[in-house]
Parts: structure tokens; sequence; C-alpha cells
């Protein structure tokens, strides 16, 4: 296992829409593995695959139970709305406020290919829709209010 270096904002490979997993097999537990180790050391709540120069659609949210691992994640519904502040492992010292839904339903696979239904409420709601996103280019900056710099 290893700790992967996270691309920064400006690296091309944030932009690009992620393709879907086709192979269910030890390559991807290893970056699976090494996605936990990342996390764990960068200090985060959530990380997806093209942070770690992977263009596959696959990302890991660290719960109160552990981390959460969503490959091939279709977002099946979300309801309500919050707004709050921001931050991201890829846009380093900065913040910003984003509107995001309070609930989401998401449908995914597990490492195994097992498929699974997730709902995260208030931050985890957040946290999903915020990796979500990066799955298909957009980072949180595209949607943030009042973007400022880390003091």
């Amino acid at each position: 296992m290893a700790i992967l270096p996270i691309l920064q904002t400006g690296n091309e490979i944030l932009r690009q829409k992620c393709q879907p997993v086709t192979k269910f097999d030890a390559d991807l537990c290893n970056l699976l593995n090494d996605m936990k180790d990342t996390l764990n050391d960068a200090q985060g709540a959530g990380l997806a695959a093209p942070q770690v120069g992977v263009t596959k659609r696959i990302f890991i949210i660290a719960t109160e139970d552990g981390v959460v691992e969503f490959i091939n994640p279709v977002i099946l519904g979300t309801s309500g709305s919050q707004y709050g502040v921001e931050g991201c492992l890829s846009v380093k010292g900065f913040w910003g406020d984003v509107k995001r839904p309070r609930k989401v339903t998401i449908e995914a696979y597990d490492r195994y290919g097992r498929k699974f239904k997730y709902v995260g409420k208030d931050f985890l709601a957040k946290a999903l829709s915020h990796e979500y996103d990066h799955l298909d280019g957009i980072l949180y900056t595209d949607k943030a209010n009042d973007l400022r710099e880390e003091v």
C-alpha cells in the first residue's frame, strides 16, 4: 500500500469525465487500498480516483463507521438543500460556500462487484455530492460563492 500524490487544480486530469470500472480485480483492490492510505494521510473526508490521476468512476468517503468505497456510482435521488463551507484536497488553501442537497441516495458497487445503495444525509450528502462531481470533471470551485484563501 502507498500514499499517492494528490493532483492539484490546474491539472487537466481533474477536468476529465471518468470512465466506468469494468474489471473488479486485484489492481482495483490495490488502488482502493492506496486511496484509503492517501485519504488517511491527508486527513480528508473523501477522495476521488481522478484526484490521484486515475480517470475511473471511483471515490471513497470517510464515515464514522470507516471508509466506504463507491465504484461506478449513480445518484438515484436527492432532496432538500444545505449551504455551507467546502474545501478540497485538490484545491489546497481555499474554501468556498456551496449549495448541496441535504440527502443523497446513491447506487454503486463495492470492490467485489456487489451492488449496494447508500443514503447520506447532511455532511455525508455534501461529501457524496462533492466526490461525485469529481467523476465528471467538476470542482467545488465551479459552484462556490465567496471563494477565499485559508488564513
